[in-house]
C-alpha cells in the first residue's frame, strides 16, 4: 500500500471514528436554520468542534462575524477546504448546507489527525453567506485565499456530480416612489409606484424573450402596497440576472437597468436602482482535481450522473465560482435525497437530515480529505491543475475585475445564489 493509500485509509477510519458526533453537527444546523450574515448557532457549533480538537481557529475571519478560519500543517501544497451553513428563507436547509458544513468539518478534522504525518497544509474556512451576500467573494477581498494552492468544497445534490453547472449572477433591488392618495376620491393627485413597478417587470418579461438560452431573469415584488383605497407611493422587487460569464452579463444588467428606468419615467415616479457589491462569477472546475475526487468517490460506492446527459440550462451559481477564478477548484455534488428531489425545494430540507443525508455527510467528508491528500501526495496532479489554471489565468482576471460593477452601477450588499 503506497503512503498516499495508507494516509486515505487513516482519515476514513478517523471519519468513522467521529461520525456520532458528525452527525450531530449536522442535524444541529439543521434544527435552526440561519439565513446569511446571521448563522451565529452553527458558526459557534463548527468552532466548538475545532476547539475540541486543540485546534486553532479564528472566528470573525476575513471581516465577516460569522466567518471562520482554522490553519495547520508543517510544509508543503495548501489546501483550502470550505464549509457553508446559511439557510433559505422559509424552507430551512433546503439547499443541505448542514451537509456542507459537515463534510468540510469532518475532512478538516481526519486531516488534522494525521499530524506530522500530514504532506500538506489545510486552511479550513467557515464560508457564510453563500444563499445571498456573496460571503467567499467578500472573504476573497480580505485575502481568504492568498497562498492557497486549491480550493474544495462538496454539496449535496439529488444524484452525484463531477461539478456543478454553474453561470454568473448578479443581484439587483429596485424601490420606487410615488406619491399616495385616496385611490377612488382623487386618484389624480397620487403617482403610483406600483403601476411603476409592474411596468417594469412586464419590460422585464419581454426583455426574457430576446435573450441568450445561457442567460435568466426573475424577480419577486417584496413590496407592492398597503391597501387597494390607497394609491402605493412605494414599492419595491429583487431580482436575478444570470449570465454564462461576466462578459456576457455586463451589458444584460444594462438592458435589465433600462427596464427599471422605464417604469420610472411612464409613473412619473422615481427609482432607487441598487445592484450587488460584487456578481457570482461562473465555476472553473479543476479537472485534475475533480478527476481524483471522483475516484475516491467511487472507492466508496458512489455513483456519478454523466455531465452530457444533464437537461440543458439546468444551471445554478455559487460564489465558490468567484474562488475558483482564483485557484484551481472543486465544487462537486453529491446524492443526499433521491433524484427526483430537487434543491431550493422543502422537500429537500427534509432528505438533507434523512439517512441519505447523513451517508453524504460521511462520505463527503471522507472524498473530501482522500482528494486533498492525492493533491499533496501527486506532484503530477498539481502540475497539471496549476497548468490547466494558468491557461485561463487573464481570462479568470478580467472576470474577478469584471465581477465588481462591471457596467458602472451602484451597489448594495447582497448577491444571489443557486
Amino acid at each position: 500500500m503506497t503512503d498516499a493509500a495508507n494516509l486515505k485509509r487513516e482519515v476514513c477510519d478517523a471519519i468513522d471514528a467521529m461520525s456520532a458526533s458528525l452527525l450531530g453537527v449536522s442535524h444541529a444546523i439543521h434544527a435552526k436554520p440561519e439565513l446569511a450574515f446571521h448563522e451565529h448557532e452553527a458558526a459557534r457549533i463548527l468552532t466548538a468542534a475545532l476547539d475540541a480538537a486543540d485546534l486553532p481557529v479564528t472566528r470573525g475571519a476575513f471581516g465577516l462575524p460569522t466567518a471562520y478560519a482554522s490553519e495547520f500543517g508543517e510544509s508543503g501544497p495548501e489546501v483550502a477546504i470550505l464549509s457553508e451553513y446559511d439557510a433559505l428563507p422559509g424552507i430551512g436547509h433546503a439547499c443541505g448546507h448542514n451537509i456542507i458544513a459537515t463534510t468540510g468539518l469532518g475532512a478538516s478534522l481526519a486531516l488534522a489527525k494525521l499530524g506530522a504525518k500530514l504532506p500538506g497544509r489545510v486552511r479550513y474556512l467557515g464560508t457564510p453567506a453563500e444563499e445571498m451576500g456573496g460571503g467567499k467573494e467578500l472573504m476573497a477581498q480580505e485575502g481568504a485565499f492568498n497562498g492557497v494552492d486549491a480550493a474544495m468544497m462538496v454539496h449535496p445534490a439529488g444524484v452525484d456530480l463531477l461539478t456543478m453547472p454553474c453561470i454568473c449572477i448578479s443581484e439587483v433591488s429596485v424601490t420606487y416612489h410615488g406619491r399616495s392618495a385616496h385611490a377612488s376620491a382623487m386618484p389624480h393627485a397620487g403617482l403610483n409606484a406600483l403601476d411603476a413597478l409592474i411596468t417594469a417587470y412586464q419590460a422585464v418579461a419581454q426583455l426574457r424573450q430576446h435573450i441568450r438560452p445561457t442567460e435568466r431573469i426573475h424577480g419577486i415584488i417584496r413590496k407592492g402596497g398597503s391597501a387597494p383605497n390607497i394609491v402605493p407611493d412605494e414599492t419595491s422587487g429583487l431580482f436575478y440576472v444570470r449570465a454564462a460569464n461576466a462578459e456576457d452579463l455586463a451589458p444584460l444588467k444594462k438592458r435589465v437597468q433600462a427596464c427599471f428606468e422605464a417604469g420610472a419615467l411612464a409613473s412619473g415616479c422615481t427609482v432607487d436602482i441598487k445592484w450587488a457589491k460584487a456578481d457570482y462569477l461562473d465555476l472553473k472546475t479543476s479537472m485534475p482535481i475533480a478527476n481524483a475526487y471522483e475516484a475516491n468517490a467511487r472507492s466508496l460506492g458512489r455513483d456519478f450522473f454523466p455531465l452530457s446527459k444533464m437537461p440543458a440550462g439546468s444551471s445554478g451559481s455559487t460564489d465558490m465560482g468567484n474562488v475558483s477564478h482564483r485557484v484551481p477548484s472543486i465544487h462537486p455534488m453529491i446524492a443526499s435525497a433521491p433524484p427526483h428531489v430537487v434543491i431550493h425545494n422543502p422537500e429537500f430540507a427534509k432528505w438533507a437530515a434523512s439517512d441519505l443525508g447523513d451517508k453524504a455527510c460521511i462520505d463527503g467528508a471522507k472524498s473530501l480529505a482522500m482528494t486533498a491528500i492525492d493533491y499533496m501526495t501527486n506532484e503530477g496532479m498539481r502540475e497539471q491543475a496549476k497548468a490547466d489554471f494558468a491557461a485561463t489565468a487573464e481570462g479568470s482576471a478580467r472576470s474577478v475585475a469584471a465581477a465588481y460593477d462591471p457596467s458602472g452601477l451602484t451597489d448594495i450588499g447582497g448577491c444571489g445564489c443557486m
